[in-house]
């Protein structure tokens, strides 16, 4: 009797690899440049949206891997310059323009969407989709923000990274 049951463990675990139930776990290289929300101020780096991203999409079942290049307060002129050295295989490349930035060091609403633009050219030209975070309309996108009105609890990373995860899985399809 256990050497049948054995057996039929057995035969269902290599159907299950067999279509692809055990092993087909698709490899996400992802890259995620930006400001200081980018770079979790005022959370730890397991709450902010680059992490919480990366654990949401292997909880379901893709072997994800977010790398990170922020620091708090740089502009859309600085982010561009992250442009430059997108990691080979990179496969979808989230950005955050820095926009408070701009606004606090006089970036001109032209300059800063030329910098976006630039960001998303050169991002498409390392072969990667470039996603933008959907951090809503100024300081009215919705989410939860600490007392400073500019920096997301780490609810509100939580809800920004469950937006970009459709957004990843649907970019890895294309």
């Amino acid at each position: 009797m256990w050497e049948r049951s054995f057996r039929s463990v057995a035969v269902l675990a290599c159907v299950m690899v067999t279509l692809g139930g055990v092993a087909a776990a698709k490899t996400i290289n992802i890259l995620a440049i930006g400001a200081s929300n980018t770079a979790g101020k005022g959370v730890s780096d397991s709450e902010a949206w680059p992490a919480v991203l990366e654990g949401m999409l292997k909880h379901k079942g893709y072997d994800a891997h977010v790398t990170v290049r922020a620091a708090n307060g740089l502009t859309s002129t600085q982010i561009v310059s992250y442009t430059n050295s997108i990691p080979a295989g990179t496969q979808v490349v989230i950005f955050d323009a820095g926009g408070s930035n701009d606004r606090k060091r006089n970036v001109s609403l032209a300059q800063s969407a030329a910098n976006k633009a630039e960001i998303v050219r050169r991002i498409r030209a390392h072969g990667a989709v470039a996603i933008k975070v959907p951090y809503g309309n100024g300081h009215r996108g919705g989410y939860p923000r600490q007392a400073d009105g500019i920096h997301f609890t780490p609810a509100g990373h939580r809800m920004i990274a469950a937006k970009l995860m459709a957004r990843v899985i649907a970019a890895t399809r294309r």
